[in-house]
């Protein structure tokens, strides 16, 4: 089925599953390092749970629990970001332009989240 007949919803929820296979990929290439291996145990779950608490917050009882479980995504969306940057920075994987794709869906997933959540709150 094409594009234009999906959701929103099913689009967020499929970038965001997209979003932590790939930076679950990029983790796979991290050195076996105490760094490395320390990284890689925190993204893994930081990076898996925003299309998870989303498909919980689909199912939300109430704005408010909607609320809620966007502001868990949003923050685990930006401890991934974070932790790509110790990647960069680090220079732990030196696939960059992977490490600027993540990057910049990060930025785009948080600003999404943001818009949504602000945007909730307007129909409190």
């Amino acid at each position: 089925m094409g594009e234009k007949y999906r959701s929103k919803q099913e689009i967020l929820e499929d970038r965001l599953i997209d979003f932590g296979l790939e930076v679950n990929y990029l983790l796979e290439k991290l050195p076996n390092t105490y760094l490395g291996k320390n990284i890689a145990g925190q993204i893994t779950r930081s990076s898996t749970s925003p299309a998870l608490n989303y498909g919980e917050a689909q199912a939300a009882s109430s704005t408010r629990d909607y609320i809620h479980k966007m502001r868990i995504g949003l923050k685990e969306l930006r401890e991934t970001f974070v932790g790509i940057k110790f990647i960069e920075r680090g220079k732990l994987v030196n696939d960059f332009d992977l490490i600027q794709k993540i990057k910049t869906e990060a930025n785009e997933l948080i600003s999404i989240y943001i818009s949504s959540i602000n945007s909730a709150k307007k129909n409190l």
